[in-house]
């Protein structure tokens, strides 16, 4: 008996050292109908190793290799290719040969030309502090806790779309390469967050938090440092358009798709007197137009960092850069763009913009924020567009459902408070 309990402790102590060599993750990246990438983080440089096979066919297990680097993060993306659409697959992460993790995902569905596309779901927020107090400014803390990020994951959204500040750098950090990878290992490795990361696929943008300090532009001079973190430490498919450096890209997510802009590698400094004023810049705007009189799904999402639609000129608004703001939703007029909504964070409090626009088309503007951040109230800050009823100023997330057929969609937006509960909820129908 005493050699049996032995054994078991031995067991027990060789799984937890195991486990405590990942840092953070797995966490679901990007997903399509034949690949899915999951990425993880370790303590140590390791050889990691995932095994994947469908559902209940154990015997067509492959396999895919990676050796993380002290140099790149200590960080794994793993791709598991030649997948089928529709299937659920499992996999087993290994370090050094040892079993480490395991998890499972979906591919997403092959439904065009076949069928109604699927009801289905995803999460949405920005402003994610968490505090770290020996770098953290004195006096009351910035972040409100991480209970919130729980609350994400019971409501078992397919996939998340981080909307900017998603971390917080601070002054210790952006100057240098290990203090960006600090901030972002100390974010990504709490514990309250691991359950999310494997539970739904990851897709972000960015936001000044993200980029630098402050309301940072162009000029910031740690950019390149702060772009290769933002693409080490996230998912998406791609990053940048037109062989030109940032974080715009584009995917597709069942019958959706996804525009997610850079309103901070070509952005014009907010106080500059002279030059063109310009926070996505003409190359951005127009590759964006393109794309979306390309697109043919139900919704077209268009995600970036600060607010589109709110007519107020404060902070930074994108009414504070008037002669750019206006070329843009004068292109989506003239173009007869339907069904365009924008996804933005940013100012911590949230809210739902509503435009007409001149030829009776309209359009979104879903800010969403804080996750955990500091909330503030603004609800008298004079947004004549805001839609009665949605203003919050307390941490939350929000749910967006689409459910119906492909010419009778509805978009069903939700924003719960970080207990879960539901603060309100709008439906828009497609045009």
């Amino acid at each position: 008996m005493l050699k049996k309990l032995s054994l078991c402790f031995s067991l027990f102590v060789g799984f937890t050292v195991t486990q405590a060599q990942i840092k953070s993750g797995p966490m679901l990246g990007y997903n399509t109908m034949k690949e899915v990438m999951v990425w993880v983080q370790t303590e140590e440089p390791k050889m990691v190793s995932m095994e994947f096979y469908p559902e209940d066919q154990e015997l067509q297990k492959q396999q895919v290799l990676f050796q993380t680097k002290a140099s790149e993060a200590k960080i794994a993306k793993l791709i598991a290719k030649d997948l089928e659409p529709g299937t659920t697959y499992r996999y087993q992460i290994y370090l050094d040969n040892q079993a480490a993790s395991a998890g499972s995902f979906t591919t997403q569905k092959l439904w065009q030309h076949r069928e109604e596309p699927p009801k289905w779901s995803m999460a949405t927020g920005s402003c994610a502090y968490t505090n770290e107090p020996k770098y953290d400014r004195p006096g009351i803390p910035y972040g409100k806790g991480n209970e919130i990020f729980k609350e994400i994951v019971e409501k078992r959204p397919e996939m998340m779309l981080w909307l900017g500040d998603n971390i917080y750098l601070r002054d210790p950090d952006w100057s240098s390469k290990s203090g960006i990878e600090h901030r972002y290992t100390h974010f990504k490795s709490m514990p309250e967050i691991q359950e999310l990361w494997k539970s739904m696929h990851h897709y972000a943008i960015w936001d000044d938090h993200d980029f630098g300090p402050n309301d940072a532009d162009r000029s910031f001079v740690g950019k390149e440092m702060t772009l290769k973190a933002f693409q080490d430490f996230w998912g998406n498919y791609e990053y940048g358009i037109n062989g030109k450096p940032g974080i715009t890209s584009q995917f597709s997510y069942n019958d959706v798709d996804f525009f997610l802009l850079d309103n901070r590698y070509y952005r014009s400094p907010n106080d500059r007197k002279t030059g063109k004023r310009e926070i996505l810049g003409e190359e951005q705007i127009e590759w964006l137009i393109d794309a979306l009189v390309n697109s043919k799904a139900t919704f077209k999402m268009v995600a970036i960092g600060g607010q589109v639609l709110s007519d107020v000129a404060l902070y930074e608004n994108h009414a504070t850069y008037a002669e750019e703001r206006k070329k843009l939703l004068d292109l989506i007029e003239k173009e007869e763009l339907k069904n365009v909504i924008f996804l933005s964070g940013d100012r911590h409090k949230t809210e739902l913009t509503k435009m007409e626009l001149s030829n009776g088309n309209l359009i979104y503007d879903y800010t969403c924020s804080p996750l955990s951040s500091k909330a503030y109230n603004s609800i008298d800050e004079g947004n004549s567009l805001r839609v009665e009823g949605t203003h919050l100023a307390t941490q939350n997330f929000g749910i967006l459902e689409f459910s119906g057929s492909f010419k009778e969609r509805k978009l069903t937006i939700k924003t719960f408070n970080a207990k879960g509960e539901l603060e309100w909820e709008r439906t828009i129908d497609r045009q």
